[in-house]
């Protein structure tokens, strides 16, 4: 499928400023560090000015050095914002009001000095505070175009319950689970009842933190025995905890991207777990890459199935520019959505931009889709 071009709607004289914010204050800190440097690698100088703000582990908002080599993962070693600030004293300032989208850097003892007005802004945070509408709430009251999904769709697509939960009103397959809340799992009859519904489900279960992506804090429970130890684990990432019913089936991605005529899908991909690991994990992903297969070995039938299912879960949650729908294939044909990502990764490794690149759209013309999209975009109620 060959991907048409927008013209920009800017002359060559007013290169669009693009505000690049990465890492973060989640646990997925690293992998957003990872997905900046590959998009500071790809996007086309000669049309973009670029301003990278690397957010740091505590909150900090940082001017960072314009390095992508020194933001790659390397030889199983995780970048952070820290190691490319410029500063570790001085605070990055956006825009408080729609009147203005000037940038400020601020240091202590010093005047503030004005870093110029920034056109729009490239959040490629992955986790809470970043990629579940907290940020993209700030965007919306600052008045600044944001790349990718809205407050709602964000927080939602983060959500793996409330994901579940709009599915399948809208008659998309999701599969069994069952939610912990903080509350209930402080209690001892809280606990007790989780067990109960828990183990209601059968085995093998899967256990999550419910509000995380990566495959961070995940566990693989093929005993009750082991059950509290995982759901601890997924705690450490989020007190709200899903545990989902194994599924058994192959593990299919497709990317959605926004285009003026709508949502259209990818090729999509099959992710090939080896090295000895049971599951797609954090170290399957992305320190021994495991395999991924594009396109997917699936007839044409299945193919253009799991491209409807996907751009119908993209609509479903109201998401705007970008998402990967992870999907299950069931050995009896049907379909299952085991999430929706609504700003997936962007590193050498990355699936999304691969499937993509796949359909005939290259990572930097991806990433001036993106940027021309928002541009178009305003912000607020739309």
């Amino acid at each position: 499928m060959s991907i048409e071009q927008t013209p920009p709607n800017q002359s060559a004289a007013a290169k669009p400023r693009v505000a690049i914010v990465f890492g973060g204050r989640s646990s997925e800190h690293a992998i957003s560090v990872s997905t900046a440097g590959s998009v500071l690698r790809a996007i086309d100088r000669e049309t973009y000015d670029v301003l990278p703000i690397g957010i740091t582990h505590e909150g900090r908002w940082a001017l960072v050095s314009d390095d992508p080599a020194r933001m790659a993962i390397t030889d199983g070693r995780l970048p952070d914002v820290a190691q490319v600030a410029e500063s570790v004293e001085g605070q990055v300032v956006l825009p408080v009001g729609p009147d203005s989208r000037e940038v400020v850097w601020a240091e202590p003892g010093a005047v503030p000095k004005a870093l110029g007005e920034v056109d729009v802004v490239l959040p490629l945070l992955h986790g809470p505070w970043g990629e579940d509408g907290t940020l993209q709430g700030l965007l919306e009251l600052s008045g600044v175009p944001y790349v990718g999904n809205g407050v709602l769709a964000s927080a939602v697509g983060m959500d793996k319950e409330f994901t579940k939960r709009i599915l399948a009103s809208h008659g998309i397959g999701v599969g069994s689970y069952t939610v912990i809340r903080p509350r209930e799992w402080d209690s001892e009859e809280g606990r007790a009842a989780a067990r109960e519904r828990v183990g209601a489900l059968g085995l093998p279960l899967f256990v999550k933190p419910c509000r995380a992506g990566s495959s961070m804090g995940i566990t693989k429970v093929k005993d009750l025995a082991d059950l509290d130890a995982a759901i601890e684990e997924a705690r450490r990432h989020d007190p709200k905890v899903i545990v989902e019913a194994g599924v058994t089936g192959r593990e299919i991605e497709c990317a959605v991207l926004e285009f003026e005529d709508g949502p259209r899908a990818s090729v999509p991909a099959e992710i090939l777990v080896g090295g000895g690991y049971e599951f797609y994990d954090f170290e399957a992903k992305y320190i021994d890459s495991s395999e991924v297969q594009i396109p997917a070995r699936l007839t044409a039938e299945e193919t253009a199935e799991i491209r409807r299912q996907a751009i119908a879960a993209f609509e479903a949650l109201g998401c705007e520019g970008l998402a990967r729908v992870d999907f299950f294939l069931l050995e009896d044909g049907g379909w299952v959505v085991n999430e929706i990502n609504t700003m997936p990764g962007f590193t050498p490794i990355s699936a999304f931009p691969k499937m993509w690149e796949a359909t005939g759209l290259a990572y930097p013309e991806l990433i001036d889709r993106l940027l021309r999209t928002a541009l178009r975009r305003s912000t607020g109620l739309r």
